[in-house]
């Protein structure tokens, strides 16, 4: 009974059908953003984009960071779990796929809690880290979920940009599986077992990897 359950979809839909509060909204912009270039799988599952408005909620975050938009349906799932005077920044390479979740955004009332920066990444948390308004230890929460290959670089970012307490969310940290398969080198796999095996050993952080979706690894910072 100790041991992993094995999901079929038989159990997976159970288990939607049982915990997953899903809306108009929510909906509207998944069948929108299914029809995108990589709208299958860019973009969170809906169970997942629920689990990150829990732990906005758990954390009592009013200060949220999101490394990679796509349409946005990550970004609101926390916003609409943000308080009123809540705030999340979420950083993305182009503004044509954010522009994307905008109108929901505005349909859902959020909007004005979502604030997106365009550009490399490790160039916009670059900027955070040095703005007056954020500046270091700024953000209760962070979720990570952008290019695989800049993981090592994004995590050493979000750790100095999340308050001590505060709470680091990284998606797809088993990658399809390819994690534990030693004939995959290419640079986003590398860098993804790099993150892990950094963060296994990294007593600046308490961790936990989900094995739920693809991998996903709750990072906590313990260090002042």
């Amino acid at each position: 009974m100790a041991n992993q359950v094995s999901t079929s979809a038989e159990l997976l839909d159970y288990i939607t059908s049982v915990s997953l509060r899903d809306d108009e909204i929510l909906r509207g912009l998944r069948e929108e953003t299914a029809g995108l270039p990589g709208g299958t799988t860019l973009p969170v599952a809906a169970e997942e984009g629920q689990l990150l408005a829990l732990l906005v909620s758990l954390t009592q975050a009013r200060t949220v960071l999101e490394i990679g938009t796509y349409t946005g349906y990550s970004t609101l799932c926390m916003a609409r779990a943000l308080p009123l005077d809540g705030r999340i920044v979420t950083c993305d390479v182009t503004d044509k796929w954010p522009s994307v979740g905008r109108e929901y955004w505005k349909r859902a009332g959020v909007a004005d809690r979502i604030e997106v920066r365009v550009g490399r990444a490790t160039e916009t948390l670059d900027a955070l880290l040095a703005d007056a308004g954020f500046g270091p230890d700024s953000f209760d929460l962070v979720f990570v979920d952008a290019d695989k290959a800049n993981y090592p670089a994004y995590y050493e970012q979000a750790l100095r940009l999340v308050r001590p307490g505060g709470l680091v969310v990284i998606d797809n940290t088993l990658f399809f599986g390819r994690v534990i398969d030693p004939t995959a080198q290419d640079p986003d796999t590398v860098a993804v077992r790099e993150l892990n095996a950094r963060l296994f050993t990294d007593d600046r952080v308490e961790l936990s990897l989900l094995p739920a979706a693809d991998g996903i690894t709750l990072v906590r910072r313990t260090a002042v």
